[in-house]
């Protein structure tokens, strides 16, 4: 059971539930302490071991009830045998009438008699004899639900199944469970009985098709219960990997949990930590005027304490039609980490430029964002959207401050203003252009990156969230 208890924390870890050692400890004294005759006791102290929050808690119920809910196989027949069975059996009419039990019995009766062709066949071949006195084909034989169920546990250990993440896998590991559960030597015996035209033949085969069939469901189980974890991180990479303007709409949702993700890692990354520092660098005028009262003894002491400005970052986004991809989720990544950034201001320009800082206050970050493509979207001028941020906000860039430019840098061939990008550089702490095209296209048609480029301290090619996460951890190492 602590094997089980492992693989399920292993499972809660790919659905992304945060487990440490000390906790994995904690489950294991948890499940020694309510022991595992309750299943929902069990279920509600692991969940109150390993869950920090209302939505891991739901994570962790859910995958308790499917890992240790799962029913026993049946190996008594095969699954069109099975489910008319079960039809029957919804019928009270055909439960009274003696009529219908008569095909049940009759099977018995084939069972029975096919049994008896094999053991007659056992007296002379010892590969047949070998094969009856194998545990699997006894178990088989008698239906020994517990030992079958145990032997594909055991089975499914011995490959690793709890390590599959894709749907091409399940038949690799289908192949695999049944050869360490002695299947092998059943497909043996078939081969022969071929050869021979054996009447016990069909019987041989039922007991390996019911065989195969129960570790192939097995096998889905597992596919469906591992694998989520693991095709949803993956999935994750892809998009996280891929163009922003090359995401299709039906991903739009994903994508913004994605980033808030991001986001939230960042945040824990990097969120202001509690700690104890010195007073500073110690004042001795005024420490020693102050204790002339005292005779010169200094019962008190000052310390020189210095102000720091509150750092900025200033936010200017291009919005027209190639690059407003981009800007929605750059402006999503800082404004899903107001807990950690410092001051936040948003300008959105195409062919002129306004501040939207206000948008974000009065409206959801999702609303602001189309609002904001709304007003500011249309053809690029990035000579005219230079003045009016000039205009706008030049005189409050100042040392503490950062500014981010996002865009393709493509003005039209208009003026692009280069002497106020250069003032802009020189009165701000850092600046940051993060550029949507590749680096091969910079300068090419009416780009001006590389004009541009000598008025920043830092340009990078920024066009997945990948490459965007990667910027504002660096962004927020600099801030601190």
């Amino acid at each position: 059971m602590q094997a089980s208890l492992v693989t399920f924390i292993q499972l809660l870890r790919s659905h992304d539930v945060r487990i440490s050692p000390a906790e994995t400890l904690d489950a294991m004294a948890v499940a020694a302490t309510l022991g595992y005759g309750e299943r929902e006791r069990l279920r509600d102290g692991l969940a109150m071991a390993l869950a920090k929050t209302p939505a891991e808690e739901a994570i962790v119920e859910s995958c308790f009830d499917r890992f240790f809910g799962q029913q026993m196989a049946d190996f008594s027949n095969t699954r069109e045998e099975r489910e008319r069975g079960e039809q029957e059996s919804g019928d009270p009419q055909q439960n009274e009438s003696g009529a219908e039990r008569q095909p049940a019995d009759s099977g018995n009766e084939a069972d029975a008699g096919s049994d008896s062709l094999l053991a007659e066949l056992a007296a002379n071949d010892d590969a047949v004899q070998a094969l009856l006195d194998s545990p699997l084909l006894q178990q088989l034989q008698n239906n020994d639900r517990n030992a079958l169920n145990l032997a594909m546990g055991t089975a499914a250990e011995q490959v690793g199944l709890g390590q599959i993440k894709m749907f091409t896998q399940k038949g690799q590991y289908t192949r695999r469970m049944l050869d360490a559960m002695g299947e092998a030597q059943i497909r043996q015996a078939i081969i022969g009985l071929e050869e021979r035209q054996s009447p016990a033949l069909e019987e041989l085969r039922r007991y390996r098709d019911i065989l195969r069939e129960q570790v192939r469901d097995y096998v889905q189980r597992e596919y469906l219960l591992h694998a989520e974890g693991h095709n949803a991180r993956f999935m994750d990479d892809i998009l996280s990997h891929t163009r922003l303007s090359h995401l299709e709409q039906r991903y739009a949702q994903r994508v913004q949990v994605l980033v808030r993700k991001m986001a939230r890692k960042l945040a824990e990354r990097h969120a202001r930590k509690r700690r104890t520092f010195r007073r500073g660098r110690l004042d001795m005028g005024k420490t020693l005027r102050r204790g002339i009262a005292s005779d010169g003894v200094m019962f008190n002491t000052y310390w020189r304490r210095t102000r720091k400005d509150k750092p900025q970052i200033v936010a200017i986004c291009d919005v027209s039609g190639s690059v407003a991809a981009y800007a929605k989720f750059l402006l999503l990544f800082l404004y899903n980490l107001q807990d950690v950034l410092p001051r936040v201001r948003s300008f959105a320009f195409s062919s002129h430029l306004g501040e939207v800082s206000e948008l974000f206050t009065r409206y959801p970050v999702e609303k602001a964002i189309e609002l904001v493509n709304w007003r500011y979207g249309g053809a690029t001028d990035y000579g005219s959207s230079l003045q009016d941020f000039a205009r706008l906000a030049l005189d409050d860039i100042n040392s503490s401050t950062t500014v981010i430019i996002l865009g393709d840098a493509r003005n039209n061939n208009g003026d692009p203003k280069l002497e106020i990008m250069r003032s802009i550089y020189q009165r701000s702490r850092r600046v940051i252009w993060l550029n949507p095209e590749s680096r091969r296209a910079w300068g090419t048609g009416d780009s001006e990156m590389l004009r541009y480029k000598t008025a920043c301290h830092f340009a990078a090619e920024c066009n997945n969230l990948a490459q965007l996460e990667r910027v504002v951890d660096q962004l927020l190492r600099l801030t601190r």
